[in-house]
């Protein structure tokens, strides 16, 4: 039956997964002056921090600072950046949360998901 496969190793696997799956952001949203290195970088040229946080979870710089200030494209590429760092980080979320904070304060938003990559031993310099 289902519940004996729920007793023993599996049931406590599960529940530390699903645990770890409910991590929090290391910073703040507004949390900018954590690093004020990236909080400069990010006010003033948010589009090369939004690239160095795309090329650290796979996807290209290039393509996602070409798409910066053209919308629609422009918020999805930076909702799909946040959603990957949130799933590679087992960060609790979701897609509407992220959409939320990219409309109202993208740049604060831009500078969390730097951080956290920063701290995740991801480095937003060129290798």
């Amino acid at each position: 039956s289902v519940l004996s496969v729920l007793r023993g190793d599996f049931k406590t696997d599960l529940v530390r997964y699903l645990q770890s799956m409910s991590a929090e952001w290391g910073n703040g949203l507004f949390g900018c002056f954590n690093d004020c290195g990236i909080c400069i970088m990010t006010y003033f040229c948010t589009c090369y921090t939004f690239g160095k946080n795309a090329e650290a979870v796979g996807e290209s710089c290039f393509l996602c600072c070409l798409c910066y200030g053209c919308q629609p494209f422009d918020l999805a590429a930076k909702v799909a950046v946040r959603t990957k760092i949130r799933e590679q980080k087992g960060i609790a979320g979701t897609i509407a949360g992220d959409i939320v904070y990219h409309v109202f304060c993208s740049a604060c938003a831009i500078c969390q998901e730097a951080q956290e990559l920063k701290t995740g031993g991801a480095s937003m310099a060129r290798e």
